[in-house]
């Protein structure tokens, strides 16, 4: 198990970070945290109505694409650190080919500004990326681990609580939730804020060198597990059912994903959850980790809106 310790003692000048993510579940967090300790942050959005939000918080905004490679160098430069990560785009008709042009953008903006220090979001898929069923994920770390003298470290988060959030739907109407993934197998899971209290540890001292990688598991829980958990918090029967594959694929169709990203990131992953694929990570549990009770009643809270 990782045990990982920051001494703030050994915190540097007030730095210069460019934080990608606008200010989603990761990024809001990390740049609150950052701007708080008095570092100047530049927030990468392509959202031109987030400017204010960002703003609101300390940051200064920058707008623009990350498929833009210009762009990309200039919200870079000038920048002490970054925060790297890929942005959910589930309509992307290919989504390697999406992800990969920007990690492109990322290592030309990087070299261009002769930046040394990196903290990258990336997946716990990615260990196994070409492996069945795995064979169409991407690997998001090859690209930043090729450029010369760059410190980084990998964050390697499993499956978000937060995802949980779009089962509403079915939690309320009908009294399930579920995935492709039977309500017995294991499933491990990152809480968002987890991810962006290890990153600000890394941000807070820049004292990693070369090429890291950090699990980020918060809680285990099996299917069958996770509706108790849910149903006792919101005081209602819930049932954990395993979705077929194709069906989970129509889902998620019907609710505006490409065929491409529906396949590489959300039923291939559940059939390399069921299939075992991650369990050697089972015991790589982040040390005082949000636990998933903690998150049922965060989800308890929305529920009831």
């Amino acid at each position: 198990m990782y045990k990982i310790s920051f001494d703030r003692k050994l915190k540097q000048k007030k730095m210069k970070i460019t934080v990608t993510g606008s200010l989603g579940n990761v990024s809001r967090v990390l740049v609150e945290k950052l701007t708080a300790e008095g570092h100047q942050v530049k927030v990468v959005s392509s959202n031109d109505g987030k400017a204010g939000e960002i703003e609101a918080v300390g940051a200064v905004a920058c707008i623009g694409s990350l498929t833009d490679e210009d762009f990309v160098v200039r919200a870079f430069s000038g920048a002490d650190a970054v925060y790297t990560m890929v942005p959910p785009e589930f309509s992307a008709v290919d989504y390697y080919e999406f992800a990969d042009a920007i990690h492109r953008n990322y290592v030309r903006a990087i070299e261009k500004n002769d930046i040394r220090y990196v903290v990258n979001l990336s997946s716990i898929g990615v260990a196994f990326a070409g492996v069945a069923p795995l064979t169409r994920y991407y690997d998001l770390e090859r690209r930043l681990n090729e450029v010369s003298g760059l410190n980084i470290v990998h964050l390697r988060p499993a499956m978000f609580y937060n995802n949980f959030y779009g089962s509403l739907g079915m939690v309320k109407e009908q009294g399930i939730i579920g995935h492709n993934i039977p309500g017995t197998a294991e499933i491990l899971m990152t809480h968002p804020r987890d991810i962006a209290e290890l990153a600000y540890g890394f941000f807070g001292s820049l004292s990693f060198s070369g090429h890291q990688l950090r699990p980020v598991v918060s809680d285990v829980k099996t299917g069958n597990e996770i509706a108790e958990i849910l149903g006792n918090e919101i005081g209602k029967v819930l049932h954990w059912v395993e979705f077929p594959d194709n069906a989970l694929m129509d889902g998620l169709l019907q609710n505006g994903f490409s065929r491409d990203s529906a396949e590489t990131l959300i039923v291939n992953a559940g059939r390399a959850i069921r299939e075992g694929l991650f369990d050697g990570y089972r015991d790589e549990k982040l040390p005082g980790g949000r636990e998933f009770c903690d998150f049922a009643k965060e989800f308890a809270v929305i529920f009831r809106v």
